[in-house]
């Protein structure tokens, strides 16, 4: 089938205006997940540079509490699919969760209004804001994405590849306008003296809850007309009004998990929660109130162990060797994807930090602010998502086509890349020099390559292989491997060394800051508090044992994570497609 026959549906395939290669649905769809992408990354971009400037939040815990807050946001998906596979269905859910994700901008904006004259109450504010995005997210996110498989009929779910790719152009586009507007209003420096106006980050996140609201407003008004199946069916409409058309044949149309499943499930979740704990801060119970150990100890433990342990309940469903087969296929990519997102988020702390800090961020004459820098993966991928979309198409005509774990395996090969580039760059910068900003233009192009290569290809495997009756919940699990990689994320990004800045501020203390790391002075109490005040490191962080002396040291270590999981993906591919049976 040539890309013509792939974009266009023949007359009997199914009912569409003429002219249209895919359902009007998928545009709409398109749209609201544009406008929510908006506000998502508009607020990202300025998160962390908020916390530290704004709330005097040490960077390395700025790290944490965004890989933590990333990641909750990739792991309520598991309740809000349940909830409306079960009880509301995914057009309530949608609107329901664009709404919350609305409010807690406007929460942050509230936040960021405040904290000068109350800092204690603006970060209680801001805690309360990133929770109800969380849940936000939650109700929104699994729900938008299981209803663009479901616009297609049966004989068109190889057109799948291609909906999703432009569905993710549609994201990208959010995150490109997003990752523009909010830093352009809300991460303002002076011209001058280059001194950052820390009241300024209240416009950013204002413009990403009203971005929300005209998102939330548009899939309320065009859900009726336009979102419905071939036949002129509601899509995600109340599950109880289901029929026996919206399923594959022969397949149950409910979910059922008995009583002895959900009791092992809650006794592995318990047992994993606190395996995890213990590996990753040490102790089983709760006596650190340090914040960065909380989230690594409550936070990342509960994905981790969320993700294993509902694995059992889902598997306890399955009704056949088939369908077992082809949700292991979902759980195996998925554990791999956690390397990509681990690598792909440090956008927003440590990219964030470096670009802020060590870059030389100026285009023809334009110094772009830090926060900004990571536009052009949305640059990107708006330009590269239909060409790639093409390249799958063609190589499909030719039966050339990769297996859908092997896309994967070459996404996580070229994150492995870019970082194996920028380290190189950055291996001879030293304390006060500045790394090109074309570097991390590089970077971010490959990246979005890879990112091209991956997610929307794991978001199409999972419409092709989920079961219909808890779709919703395996894109909710599908999401936990990006929940896990951000947790990983913000446990990577608190490693990253000590950029020129630290060394600049530690000199106006008087100490140099490069004998601290290298222990060949001892600070006396004035000065340790004074590091302290400053935000500076008193050790180099360490990784696995070892200790991580500079960017070139911290940007290998997703060298090797990602080129190791690559390999042992692409070795078992030729496996995975076997268990995929028939399903490409």
């Amino acid at each position: 089938m040539d890309n013509i026959e792939a974009l266009s549906p023949k007359p009997d395939e199914f009912v569409e205006n003429k002219g249209s290669r895919h359902p009007k649905g998928l545009w709409v769809l398109f749209g609201t997940e544009m406008w929510e992408r908006f506000n998502f990354y508009g607020m990202r971009a300025l998160l962390t540079l908020f916390m530290v400037n704004s709330l005097l939040i040490k960077e390395a815990d700025a790290a944490i509490i965004y890989g933590g807050f990333l990641a909750l946001c990739y792991l309520t998906p598991l309740l809000g699919g349940f909830i409306a596979d079960k009880y509301i269905g995914n057009r309530n859910a949608i609107l329901i969760g664009g709404s919350l994700m609305a409010i807690g901008q406007f929460l942050l904006f509230i936040s960021a209004s405040s904290f000068s004259a109350d800092l204690g109450s603006a970060k209680t504010i801001m805690w309360l804001a990133l929770f109800v995005i969380i849940f936000g997210n939650g109700f929104f996110k699994p729900n938008i994405s299981s209803m663009v498989g479901s616009l297609y009929p049966k004989q068109e779910k190889s057109k799948l590849d291609s909906a999703f790719t432009i569905f993710y152009m549609g994201i990208n586009i959010g995150a490109f306008l997003g990752q523009f507007i909010c830093p352009y209003v809300g991460d303002v420096k002076d011209a001058t003296t280059g001194v950052r106006d820390i009241f300024a980050f209240k416009w950013g996140f204002l413009a990403a809850s009203i971005a929300m609201v005209v998102g939330t407003i548009t899939f309320f008004i065009l859900k009726n007309k336009y979102v419905v199946t071939p036949e002129g069916r509601p899509i995600g409409g109340l599950p109880k009004n289901n029929t026996s058309a919206d399923f594959e044949e022969g397949e149950t149309q409910t979910a059922k998990f008995t009583g002895v499943s959900l009791g092992i499930t809650g006794g592995i979740f318990v047992v994993l929660f606190f395996v995890f704990r213990y590996l990753l801060v040490g102790e089983f119970g709760f006596k650190a109130v340090e914040m960065g150990q909380l989230i690594k100890g409550i936070i990342y433990p509960f994905i981790y162990a969320a993700g294993i342990s509902l694995a059992f309940l889902i598997m306890s469903s399955a009704e056949n060797k088939i369908e077992r087969q082809r949700i292991w296929v979902i759980y195996i990519v998925s554990f791999f994807i956690i390397f990509f997102w681990a690598a792909f988020e440090q956008a927003g702390s440590s990219l964030t930090f470096i670009a802020d800090n060590q870059t030389d961020r100026s285009i023809f004459g334009w110094n772009m602010p830090p926060s900004m820098v990571q536009i052009f993966n949305g640059i990107f991928v708006v330009l590269l998502a239909v060409p790639f979309s093409l390249c799958w198409d063609k190589l499909r005509a030719k039966g050339k086509e990769p297996v859908s774990p092997m896309k994967q395996a070459m996404g996580l090969a070229l994150i492995a890349l870019s970082y194996f580039i920028i380290a190189h760059n950055v291996k001879d910068l030293g304390n006060s020099g500045l790394l090109a900003i074309k570097w991390l233009m590089l970077l971010y192009f490959i990246q979005t390559c890879g990112e091209l290569c991956l997610s929307p290809i794991g978001l199409s495997l999972v419409g092709k292989l989920a079961p219909k009756r808890f779709a919703s919940l395996l894109y909710g699990v599908f999401f936990i491997s990006n929940a896990a990689g951000y947790a990983l994320a913000g446990s990577l990004g608190a490693l990253i060394p000590a950029t020129g800045d630290k060394f600049s501020k530690a000199q106006e203390i008087g100490v140099n800051l490069q004998d601290v790391l290298d222990k060949k002075v001892t600070l006396n109490a004035d000065q340790v508090a004074a590091f302290e005040k400053a935000q500076l490191p008193l050790a180099n962080p360490t990784f696995a044992g070892v200790e991580i002396h500079n960017l070139f040291e911290f940007f290998m270590v997703f060298v090797v994570l990602c080129g190791i999981a690559a390999v042992i993906l692409a070795l078992i591919s030729p496996i995975l497609k076997k268990m995929m049976n028939g399903v490409n």
